[in-house]
């Protein structure tokens, strides 16, 4: 059982996510919050295994929030939940630790989809916030050419025909799950792929990844 702690200062939004998230059988929303001092109160209290935290609230914003409870012990994973996907709020999100990075209007099941993979440790960002990252750290919607790009082209060589498409999977936002669906391959598959990725890459994270996959222009603009 996931447990789910909801931040969010609109009771309408709240109640949304309970009707969309609340009839899993393998999800219990234990709490929920309206600003980020109460959230700070009810997350240290309930310990939820992921938490959706809005960004805008009164009293203490979620940047602010994901912040403190981050920089303790046993914190939970945290899901960024919000109705724009600016630049920087997505960069300080991903800086602070936040694992996931998701637009309200994200359609339920990639909603309750990306809360499991949350849970399983893999990291989530809705595929528009996916582009605007690599955008905002390359410089520009298209990146810049030269010396990166043909660097980021000679890494890719270095993959398979089949961790090559799987790259190209994680960089338009796909959780493995919806990869192993794309790609006709086992969840497990994919796992073993990504972890080949990233080693052969020198990537740390999906983003990264995705980066790469950019400037090797396997993404199409």
């Amino acid at each position: 059982m996931i447990r789910l702690v909801i931040v969010d200062d609109d009771p309408m939004v709240r109640t949304g996510l309970r009707l969309i998230l609340g009839g899993e059988s393998d999800l219990e929303i234990v709490g929920e919050a309206g600003d980020g001092l109460r959230a700070m109160a009810v997350i240290r209290d309930l310990e939820p295994d992921v938490v959706l935290m809005d960004i805008r609230m009164p009293e203490q914003d979620g940047l602010t929030t994901t912040e403190l409870l981050l920089a303790g012990s046993d914190a939970p994973r945290i899901v960024v939940l919000t109705t724009f996907d600016a630049d920087d709020m997505v960069l300080r999100a991903l800086r602070l630790g936040a694992v996931g990075f998701l637009l309200k209007d994200t359609p339920p099941p990639r909603m309750v989809e990306a809360v499991r993979a949350v849970a399983r440790g893999e990291p989530v960002l809705s595929p528009s916030v996916t582009h605007r990252v690599i955008a905002a750290a390359t410089g520009g919607p298209y990146g810049v050419r030269g010396a990166r790009d043909a660097q980021a082209r000679r890494e890719l060589d270095r993959l398979t025909e089949r961790e090559r498409e799987v790259a190209v999977e994680v960089a338009r936002g796909g959780s493995n799950t919806e990869i192993a669906e794309r790609l006709h391959m086992s969840v497990a598959t994919v796992k073993a792929n990504v972890t080949r990725i990233f080693a052969k890459l020198g990537a740390e994270n999906r983003v990264q990844v995705a980066m790469k996959v950019r400037d090797a222009g396997l993404l199409e603009p």
